[in-house]
């Protein structure tokens, strides 16, 4: 079962994450999402146990429990949903209408 863990402190490592998940069962993997441009965590991860029991035993026992200064919030994940890509297109017009420029007409 693949868990989701949010609210982790900024600092926390996935070692620590794992470490945490092995007190309750099997661990296949534990990953901290980082952010691609400055490389620092974005506060939450995956936790993935193939032992589904287990997996539900963890979040009932992690969830709400203070880790490295910060109340984690652990759940079953839910399959990523796909969002339509942002057209860049999407056809809001945008010409230049008629908002200024020479009107004609003689100002004096």
């Amino acid at each position: 079962m693949n868990i989701f863990v949010s609210n982790i402190n900024y600092a926390t490592k996935e070692e620590q994450l794992l470490e945490l998940f092995q007190n309750q069962g099997e661990v296949t993997s534990a990953k901290i999402i980082m952010d691609r441009e400055t490389g620092r965590s974005k506060g939450f991860g995956f936790v993935e146990m193939p032992n589904d029991a287990e997996a539900k035993q963890a979040i009932e026992a992690l969830n709400q429990q203070d880790f490295n200064g910060k109340t984690l919030n652990v759940s079953e994940a839910r399959p990523r949903e796909e969002k339509p890509r942002r057209s860049f297109d999407n056809n809001r017009g945008g010409g230049y209408g008629n908002n200024g420029g020479n009107r004609g007409g003689n100002r004096w």
